[in-house]
């Protein structure tokens, strides 16, 4: 499927007429900034594009509800801070709720209102960190004092089971 078909996709079941799925789908690639790649196809784009394709698709269907399980996990570390950004700007456009998980404390911090750190298994929760940074957030500001502090507050609740884990003595470096 093309990006226009891609983003389209999940407005089917709604049973939209193809002509309103095709004009709600336009409208959020070029919120993506991909407007002029709309009748491309995957191969033919960047792993960061289509990213932003899988953004599109998922904001375009309006939901209350948005579960998303480490997007940007196999990105390069730039290309992230920018998907990471985008994101965050679709949200403040439209804010559905979303369910981040994550395993870069970072990533959490800036990207959250709340964190929720769960254990291994049974994966429980553990611990719930408000997370009072103000928005709209700077992605670049991430060694900001409060940032770390919180970072450092996630690490210390999850290094035991982490280290555990791998079989690594607490500390150790």
């Amino acid at each position: 499927m093309s990006v226009l078909e891609n983003v389209a996709f999940g407005l089917e079941f709604r049973r939209l007429p193809r002509a309103e799925r095709h004009r709600r789908a336009r409208a959020f690639i070029e919120q993506v900034g991909l407007a002029e790649f709309a009748d491309a196809y995957p191969h033919e784009l960047s792993v960061g594009m289509r990213q932003r394709v899988s953004l599109a698709r998922a904001f375009v269907a309006n939901p209350q509800i948005l579960l998303m399980d480490e997007p940007f996990a196999a990105l390069d570390a730039l290309t992230k801070l920018v998907l990471q950004e985008e994101l965050l700007r679709l949200w403040q456009l439209h804010r559905s709720l979303v369910v981040y998980v994550t395993h870069d404390l970072a990533e959490a911090v800036l990207l959250s209102d709340r964190v929720l750190v769960m254990s291994g298994r049974p994966g429980t929760i553990r611990m719930e960190v408000p997370i009072p940074l103000a928005r709209p957030r700077n992605l670049v500001d991430r060694v900001h004092d409060e940032v770390v502090a919180i970072e450092r507050r996630l690490w210390a609740a999850l290094e035991p089971e982490v280290r555990a884990g791998l079989g690594a003595p607490r500390g150790a470096r």
